[in-house]
């Protein structure tokens, strides 16, 4: 690691990193003593203070804002197979202890040391994603490591994010082990549910809301949901398990709600369900129009502010499904409300719901608030980890 190139901090700028931190911005290089622009993206370089103290070995992409990520704080320690291994291990060992099925995010980027990187465990097989350059450089050991550790029927890189964009790296998708049958069958709070690793979105399948989809599974007896944005009919088919009378499904994609379907009759459901394809905007205004009410109404939509320029605007769409969804539930009705926005904070969240229960003059209140499950977990020094909010709200007649 000696013969690796520098990157030198300017001073003071080092804290973030001493404080457990792992990203490096642009702004804090002293490019003078040591310029960016020469490194290829993805190469290795030794950190160093403004004093020139070493504080660890980073990957690093001149052209991105976030222009490095530390790896290790040990300069002795080679970045190789091994390496991987041994991060792999002790995830797996995290994982292992929460769960006691195969089916859960196994790599968690900074969470699990491996930055840039997630990894999904369906069973036998494993999604993997590299959304920066250095990780990308780095997949081979990736993926050299499960398959010493684990041996997978197959791997599936799927390198589709829109984070790859802010590293100059295309999107693709490849089996690069064995034979994949899709989709492949999963299991999540004793429900089955089928996952398209290669044709969904992201890796296929969600884990990061299991634990609030246990708890609406409990709240759903006897009772009507409407689960929009459902995807493959997470939310909607526990809900259902539950007990429910009724659900609805609303999503925009035609593929998504035909797996949503199945996933309804691998559960025996399908007769309690319905799956509708429709704008979910759309669909709340002509709900609303056509007085429908449902006693539950779950709003998990997908990130709607992936950048902090977009806080305005993605606000006022979080702020306006909100409204709708308060609309079409019955009088002392739940509204679960979830967003995976890192940008819209947890206490922007709160404040919103309670403005929107205030200005259409409803008494709202929170009896429980979620987060990401355990197979995300956060890291205390790396606020960026902890991205998921989920409120569930009851709301009645204003006081």
């Amino acid at each position: 690691m000696s013969q690796l190139p520098s990157i030198r901090l300017k001073k003071n700028e080092e804290r973030r990193l001493r404080g457990g931190h792992s990203w490096i911005f642009s702004n804090e290089v002293d490019v003078s003593a040591t310029p960016l622009k020469p490194f290829g993206a993805g190469e290795l370089a030794i950190v160093e203070s403004w004093r020139g103290q070493a504080l660890g070995v980073a990957y690093v992409n001149p052209a991105s804002l976030i222009c490095a990520r530390l790896l290790t704080r040990d300069l002795h320690a080679g970045i190789d197979r091994i390496f991987f291994e041994r991060r792999l291990r002790r995830a797996l060992q995290l994982r292992e202890r929460l769960y006691s099925r195969p089916y859960y995010r196994l790599v968690y980027g900074e969470s699990d040391g491996l930055p840039g990187a997630v990894v999904d465990r369906f069973g036998d097989v494993f999604v993997v994603q590299t959304n920066t350059a250095g990780m990308e450089t780095l997949q081979g050991h990736l993926i050299a490591a499960l398959e010493t550790l684990i041996s997978p029927r197959s791997i599936v890189l799927k390198n589709t994010s829109s984070l790859r964009a802010l590293e100059g790296l295309e999107t693709y998708t490849s089996v690069v082990r064995g034979a994949l049958e899709s989709p492949v069958e999963i299991e999540e709070n004793g429900a089955r549910f089928l996952v398209d690793p290669v044709g969904g979105q992201k890796t296929g399948w969600f884990f990061d809301h299991r634990e609030s989809r246990a708890v609406l599974a409990k709240l759903s007896n006897g009772i009507r949901v409407l689960d929009l944005f459902s995807y493959t009919g997470a939310w909607g088919v526990q809900a259902a398990l539950g007990g429910a009378a009724s659900v609805d499904c609303v999503d925009g994609s035609e593929a998504a709600l035909r797996l949503a379907e199945e996933n309804g009759g691998l559960n025996g459901v399908a007769d309690k369900m319905r799956f509708v394809k429709d704008d979910v905007f759309e669909f709340l205004k002509r709900a609303r129009e056509e007085r429908q009410r449902y006693d539950v109404v779950v709003v998990d939509p997908p990130a709607l502010i992936k950048r902090k320029k977009d806080v305005g605007q993605g606000v006022e769409a979080y702020r306006r499904l909100n409204q709708g969804a308060i609309q079409v539930l019955a009088p002392g009705g739940i509204l679960v409300s979830a967003s995976c926005s890192f940008h819209l904070q947890r206490e922007s969240l709160h404040d919103l719901l309670r403005a929107t229960g205030r200005s259409m003059d409803r008494h709202l209140v929170f009896f429980r608030r979620g987060g990401q499950a355990p197979d995300h977990p956060v890291h205390p020094a790396i606020p960026e980890t902890d991205y998921l909010k989920t409120f569930f709200c009851h709301i009645g007649e204003t006081l």
